[in-house]
């Protein structure tokens, strides 16, 4: 079945090997072909972007998604993943998930795995800044 997509002005979008960069008006494409992987430029993680240890696991998925052979990331991913859970064991639900989605080979639903896993992280640092906020009124 074809992947509907529709582009605003400039934005990019990953198919397969290729960035695909929209012009200055709205376009809208049918992509059709059997386990491409594709990335609107909303879910792209770069290394300049993923500036937490969350996001360095979604980069890391992300490579893998991307990857004619995902193997290859595996040990940066399961290197962050160890770091993550020594920090946050909280986000252990989230990496059981990611990592039974690498194992039967659904790395886009990794991805998506992934992104729950920051959005938990950006709960936890906004909680421990209310916290410290909190902390400095009643000092």
């Amino acid at each position: 079945m074809a992947l509907k997509v529709e582009l605003k002005p400039h934005e990019r979008i990953i198919i397969g090997a290729c960035v695909v960069t929209n012009t200055d008006q709205r376009a809208r494409l049918l992509i059709d072909g059997d386990r491409i992987p594709i990335l609107r430029e909303k879910d792209i993680q770069t290394p300049e972007t993923a500036d937490t240890p969350a996001k360095l696991v979604y980069l890391a998925v992300q490579l893998m998604y991307l990857a004619p052979d995902p193997m290859g990331h595996h040990p940066t991913y399961f290197s962050l993943v160890r770091d993550i859970l020594t920090t946050m064991p909280s986000a252990w639900p989230f990496i059981e998930g990611i990592n039974n989605y690498i194992l039967n080979g659904d790395l886009y639903h990794a991805l998506k795995e992934a992104k729950k896993l920051i959005v938990h992280e950006e709960k936890l640092l906004e909680d421990a800044r209310q916290r410290q906020e909190a902390d400095r009124k009643t000092a």
